[in-house]
């Protein structure tokens, strides 16, 4: 009796396995459609422009309440 099943497949060495794990990342990162500065500048713009519309609409509902709590506490 031989003992077990076991196959002979050992992994490789941790360095073959990140080095493949690296070029594989550099290959789907070559195959990414990356957007080009004047639509990444609009995007960007947008963004600004929501965040500060909503910091003015909690800036006025804040003001609103400190306004509201002094007219109470006094």
């Amino acid at each position: 009796m031989k003992g077990t099943n076991k196959t002979d497949t050992k992994k490789p060495n941790i360095f073959k396995r990140m080095w493949k794990g690296i070029k594989e990342i550099v290959s789907e990162l070559k195959k990414v459609s990356w957007p080009t500065f004047a639509k990444v500048m609009a995007e960007t713009g947008i963004v600004i422009a929501v965040v500060v519309f909503f910091l003015l609409i909690i800036l006025g509902f804040d003001s609103l309440l400190a306004w509201l709590f002094t007219l109470l506490v006094k």
